[in-house]
């Protein structure tokens, strides 16, 4: 799924010469916390409720409140994933969207992104989660995959983050389309990889729907 696919057609920029006034109608209409600005077709990066609040004046234009998260901004053709990390990289919960000539086509929220992804295949079709602890030079998903297979069994989504506490590991989280995982876990740990999660999916659902109801922000899915 692409960024432009992800617009929320129902989220007006704000302009220049529009108050502060105006801005706090919509985010309350539209219940939302920031709001584009735009100029010429041009994105400026996002107004907040924060900053009008604390400057305490309706009348006041626009063009005189400080933009934040000018960089948050994404092509049309830009997957999902990269709007998310957009989004945690700028602490925003708006992406801007833009043309092959960087014109303005509008914004994506996070919301919205978050519920697409939930509907995803890998999200939908049943199965469970295995975590996996890994030395960097030793990853090779090719492999792991390869391990699942001889199980009759396939990998239906991965994710990869480095350790907090040991740069040199990585933490890989999969999605296996099979219930029980006892032989996939036998096979890996005799080939040498490190078990240190598994979950039956229906014991981690309200775990992973908070997870992402806070942006994926980390990605660890």
């Amino acid at each position: 799924m692409i960024a432009e696919e992800l617009i929320n057609d129902m989220i007006p920029p704000l302009k220049l010469k529009d108050d502060a006034n105006k801005a706090l109608v919509w985010m309350e209409e539209l219940r939302c916390n920031e709001l584009p600005v735009v100029d010429r077709e041009k994105f400026l990066g996002f107004v907040t409720e924060d900053l009008i609040m604390e400057e305490n004046d309706p009348g006041r234009l626009i063009a005189d409140f400080e933009k934040l998260g000018e960089r948050c901004f994404v092509s049309k053709n830009s997957h999902f994933y990269d709007v998310l990390k957009i989004a945690a990289e700028h602490d925003m919960q708006m992406v801007g969207v833009g043309d092959d000539e960087d014109r303005y086509l509008g914004v994506i929220t996070v919301r919205d992104t978050i519920n697409s992804f939930a509907q995803t295949a890998a999200i939908q079709i049943p199965g469970s989660i295995l975590v996996l602890s890994v030395n960097q030079i030793d990853y090779s998903l090719s492999q792991i995959s390869r391990l699942v297979e001889e199980n009759n069994a396939k990998i239906l989504s991965s994710s990869i983050k480095e350790e907090n506490d040991d740069p040199n590991k990585l933490r890989i989280t999969l999605k296996i389309n099979r219930p029980d995982l006892s032989a996939i876990v036998a096979t890996l740990e005799r080939f040498g990889f490190k078990v240190i999660g598994r979950f039956q999916e229906s014991e981690v659902l309200d775990e992973e729907k908070d997870r992402i109801d806070m942006l994926l922000k980390f990605l660890d899915i």
